[in-house]
């Protein structure tokens, strides 16, 4: 065999076990969709465990528990699963990651647009009930 023909065989190995899928798809494989929303949820839980966890534990609420209970699955399929998605070739498990992503910051910009909203509408009121007693002072100066 020439170099150039075991270059290429060896070559051709390499690419057909990078594509190969190491582990077998579960039973209880939960929906890449479905996979998105979970691991958005977890994200917000665990961001919610780090900043509120006094109230979180006076409320008695595992975040985790809660995010598995929302959506019917269990700790052993979310684990089989994210294993699972991650050994897959060809950047699905970045794809899934990406999408969270993605949900995350439309999330985390729609609240902040209620956000100001709020704001504004407080603004408004607030400078609605100056005029209003403003204008309560004005009609008791003017009578007798």
């Amino acid at each position: 065999m020439s170099l150039n023909k075991i270059v290429l065989l060896i070559s051709l190995m390499l690419f057909f076990s990078c594509n190969e899928k190491l582990i077998d798809k579960p039973e209880n494989l939960i929906a890449k969709e479905k996979m998105i929303e979970v691991l958005k949820d977890l994200a917000i839980a665990n961001a919610a465990k780090n900043t509120n966890i006094v109230i979180l534990r006076e409320n008695d609420i595992e975040p985790t528990t809660y995010v598995f209970e929302k959506h019917g699955i269990d700790s052993v399929q979310f684990t089989q699963s994210d294993t699972y998605y991650a050994s897959l070739p060809g950047g699905e498990y970045e794809s899934i990651y990406k999408a969270v992503e993605q949900k995350l910051e439309n999330e985390s910009k729609r609240l902040e647009e209620a956000r100001q909203l709020n704001d504004s509408l407080a603004a408004v009121k607030k400078s609605a009930d100056v005029k209003s007693k403003t204008s309560d002072k004005k009609i008791k100066d003017s009578l007798p």
